[in-house]
C-alpha cells in the first residue's frame, strides 16, 4: 500500500493534508523520514510515525454502543441524530454503520462496525444468532402467551414469526404492566412491539441486552461505547468464520 494513502485511511488527514506533512518530514517510515507518499509500505511489518505519534493500521473497527432512546439507527438521518453521530471523529473516518435496527424510542446494545461481512452473520435470519430484550409491555397477557410466542406470532401483514421465547420476569409498580424477557432470532420491523399487538398488549419500554455471546456492558452510560474486548472479538470471528 502506499504511504500516503494508509495515512489518508487511517484518518491522519486529507491526501492534501498528508502531502504537507510529509514535505513537513514529520512522517517517518521504520525510523527514517519519508518526503515521498507513493512510498509502498507493508502495515504488518513496518513501524510508520507522524510527529512521533505510532500509526497502527486497521481495516476494521467493531463498536459497542449503548444506544440512548431518540436516536436513530442509521449513517444519516435529515431529522434525527443518528448512532454514528454519537462517535469520535478518528472513528467515523472509518465509515462504520449499525449492525441491525434499534427503533429511534429502543435503547440497548448496539454493534457498529464497518465489517459488512460480520453484519451479515449477526443479523441475517438463517444464521439464527439470538437476541435477547427486557421490555415494559402495558396490557393483559393472556394465560397461554409464552406458548403462543413459542409457537410463532402471527403478526398484522400476516407473517408468522419465528418461534421466540418469553419469559414473564414480574408485574411491574404502575398496574397493568408486566416486565418480561423475549428472545427472537430474527429482526423484522418492530417485530417485538408487533408481536405483542397481536396479542393486544403495547410495548412501552424495550430495551436489548445482548446479541448471540455480545452482552452489553454493564458499565457502559447510555450514549457511551467502546471498542469490543478481545474476548468479544474472538466471538465475532469465529462467527465470521463459521460455515453453514
Amino acid at each position: 500500500m502506499r504511504l500516503d494513502k494508509l495515512l489518508a485511511n487511517m484518518g491522519v488527514g486529507s491526501r492534501k493534508d498528508v502531502k504537507k506533512l510529509l514535505k513537513a518530514k514529520k512522517v517517518t517510515l521504520n525510523n527514517k523520514v519519508i518526503k515521498d507518499g507513493s512510498v509502498k509500505v507493508n502495515p504488518d511489518e513496518d513501524s510508520i510515525r507522524v510527529e512521533g505519534e505510532p500509526i497502527i493500521y486497521k481495516e476494521f473497527i467493531y463498536l459497542m454502543l449503548h444506544k440512548p432512546p431518540g436516536v436513530v439507527s442509521a449513517t444519516v438521518d435529515v431529522k434525527d441524530k443518528t448512532v454514528t453521530d454519537l462517535l469520535s471523529e478518528q472513528d467515523k473516518h472509518f465509515q462504520p454503520f449499525p449492525v441491525g435496527r434499534l427503533d429511534k424510542d429502543t435503547e440497548g446494545l448496539l454493534l457498529i462496525t464497518n465489517d459488512g461481512e460480520l453484519a451479515h452473520q449477526l443479523i441475517s435470519p438463517n444464521k439464527n444468532v439470538s437476541k435477547m430484550y427486557r421490555a415494559k409491555v402495558k396490557g393483559d397477557l393472556p394465560q397461554d402467551v409464552v406458548q403462543q410466542f413459542a409457537a410463532g406470532i402471527t403478526l398484522d401483514d400476516g407473517y408468522r414469526t419465528k418461534p421466540a421465547k418469553l419469559k414473564i420476569v414480574a408485574a411491574a409498580e404502575e398496574p397493568g404492566v408486566s416486565e418480561v424477557e423475549i428472545e427472537i432470532t430474527e429482526g423484522k420491523f418492530h417485530q417485538i412491539k408487533r408481536m405483542f399487538e397481536a396479542v393486544n398488549a403495547k410495548v412501552i419500554y424495550l430495551k436489548r441486552y445482548r446479541m448471540g455471546e455480545l452482552s452489553l456492558d454493564s458499565q457502559l452510560p447510555l450514549g457511551a461505547y467502546r471498542p469490543l474486548t478481545e474476548e468479544e472479538m474472538a466471538y465475532c470471528f469465529r462467527l465470521k468464520n463459521k460455515e453453514f
